[in-house]
C-alpha cells in the first residue's frame, strides 16, 4: 500500500477505533503528537490503539517504551506498520 493511503487509512481507524465522532480524519496532521497538546489522546486510547495495530496489521506490541515510541504520531505509526505488518 502507498505511504500516503496508508497514513489515511490510519487516520480513518483512529476516529473509528476511539470513537472520535467530532474529528475528521483530515483534521489530522501526520505529525501532530497524538496524546497531551495534539490530538489529546491518553492512556486508554493507547490500549485501544495497540490493540487496532494488532487486529488490522498483526502487531504485537509487548513493551509499553516501544508502544510510546510508535504511538507518537501518524508518521511514527505508518512507519511501524510498514516494517512490522504481518497483515
Amino acid at each position: 500500500m502507498e505511504r500516503e493511503a496508508l497514513k489515511q487509512q490510519v487516520k480513518e481507524q483512529i476516529v473509528k477505533f476511539l470513537n472520535l465522532n467530532t474529528v475528521n480524519p483530515a483534521d489530522i496532521k501526520d505529525d501532530e503528537p497524538l496524546f497531551g497538546e495534539g490530538l489529546g489522546l491518553d492512556s486508554i486510547d493507547s490500549i485501544e490503539l495497540i490493540v487496532m495495530l494488532s487486529r488490522e496489521y498483526g502487531i504485537n506490541i509487548q513493551d509499553p517504551k516501544e508502544g510510546r515510541k510508535v504511538l507518537t504520531s501518524v508518521n511514527t505509526m505508518v512507519d511501524y506498520i510498514e516494517q512490522h505488518r504481518t497483515k
